[in-house]
């Protein structure tokens, strides 16, 4: 096989290598294609076809239904590590030993105090604001009290970093969710381990005892874990594209949260929801809507099903809908909206129209259910989805920081007006 890829235009021909990755992806490197060309560009809307960098955090295969982290297949990860280690994999390379780990999560607890000032920051939002926009604004608000910046050749300092934002974030995310719900704000317990003290910074009520579910917690784990990272998504791309002009660590997550918020990303699990609600106010027909998403006439979607990348299934989904399964039954919620979730999973798992095109339930659908019987309000499903990719978000960003990759800037090709003079107000 050449090791070349060779472009020929206007009677001229022009070499690029070939760059392999370790899973024997292939890529042709035209970095030097402006240059070498005389100014030619490529164009490729969305990116679909251009790898932005080379990294050695995720490798994900949409049409084997491959996940990995660091090499380690997300299906092990989630049975048997829990959120913190896949935390500190992503971020530092390697699994840590008990040594690692204990001194990781004793230092989260060391910073996990957020400054009371946020508070009033939080208080100037009103309870309708979004929750995803909430935390955006917090957690740039962070720069405020931590103004000085990462020195990124220092171990020390970039350590330091990453604890400080795994310490505050979930702090940041529980505040959202308790200003929703109208409860008191409140600091964690150090006693307890770092997803079942997100559960209670969340759930506990002010005149009761906490009382932990250790399903709910298993469930939530495995969420976390599943949602870590997915390779050059929309929001990791962002917190690659600002991090890459030196802008620092909090900023970068908080414009990543901001990618994220959208529904064609983040948003699917709370759009999810919403088309359940819908479907309910017209009555519960799952047969209704899933004559109405075979027709292509018709303009409705169900969301949930099927996903951009994965061309077969979605590896994740599997994990999830067993942890879906044993909260529904441990809590046996009778809901509604969680019947018609059922019925549209089973139908389209029965449904030849469907299982042709590989359009299974997604992490999307099986998550925004888990989240629904934990009473997770609906706006809060994306600020979830964040709280799980922030260490992957913090791995791409230290990555990128570290390889020293240059400022993202891309090209476009112009199709506006050619040069025309300048005409006076008065003679137009």
């Amino acid at each position: 096989m050449t090791d070349k890829a060779t472009l020929e235009y206007n009677g001229k021909k022009y070499d690029f290598p070939i760059v392999k990755g370790t899973e024997d992806e292939l890529a042709i490197d035209i970095k030097t294609l402006r240059s070498a060309t005389g100014g030619i560009t490529t164009i490729d809307p969305g990116y679909k076809n251009t790898g932005s960098c080379s990294s050695a955090i995720t490798f994900l295969d949409g049409e084997k239904g491959i996940l990995r982290y660091r090499g380690y297949s997300i299906e092990e990860l989630a049975e048997k590590a829990d959120f913190l280690e896949v935390a500190y994999l992503l971020i530092f390379g390697e699994l840590p030993n008990k040594q690692e780990l204990d001194k990781f999560h004793a230092d989260i607890k060391e910073e996990s105090n957020v400054d009371e000032e946020m508070k009033k920051i939080l208080d100037s939002f009103p309870k309708t604001a979004h929750p995803m926009g909430v935390l955006s604004s917090l957690t740039s608000a962070l720069i405020a009290f931590n103004p000085s910046t990462v020195d990124v050749s220092s171990d020390e300092a970039m350590y330091h970093a990453i604890v400080r934002i795994m310490a505050k974030f979930p702090v940041l995310v529980a505040w959202t969710m308790r200003k929703k719900k109208g409860l008191p704000l409140d600091y964690g317990d150090d006693t307890l381990g770092y997803v079942e003290n997100i559960h209670k910074m969340m759930f506990k009520k002010p005149t009761q005892t906490y009382q932990k579910n250790q399903i709910v917690i298993e469930a939530l784990d495995q969420l976390l874990i599943l949602h870590a990272d997915h390779e050059q998504n929309c929001s990791t791309s962002t917190v690659r594209i600002v991090g890459s002009s030196h802008a620092g660590l909090f900023a970068s997550l908080s414009a990543g949260i901001s990618a994220l918020w959208g529904p064609l990303h983040g948003g699917a699990n709370q759009a999810v929801l919403e088309m359940l609600e819908a479907i309910e106010n017209d009555g519960g027909d799952t047969k209704k809507y899933m004559a109405k998403a075979k027709d292509k006439s018709d303009p409705f979607r169900l969301m949930g099903f099927g996903h951009r990348v994965y061309k077969n299934f979605d590896p994740r989904a599997k994990i999830i809908k067993k942890a879906a399964d044993r909260v529904l039954g441990d809590l046996g919620i009778k809901d509604p909206i969680l019947d018609i979730a059922k019925g549209l999973e089973k139908e389209a798992l029965e449904d030849p129209y469907f299982v042709d095109r590989k359009l299974y339930p997604n992490v999307d659908f099986y998550s925004g259910i888990i989240y629904r019987a934990l009473g997770i309000p609906t706006e809060m499903f994306t600020v979830m989805f964040a709280l799980g990719r922030l260490p992957g978000w913090i791995a791409q960003w230290r990555e990128m920081r570290l390889n020293n990759e240059p400022i993202g800037r891309p090209r476009q090709v112009y199709t506006g007006e050619n040069y025309r003079p300048f005409v006076g107000v008065n003679e137009r």
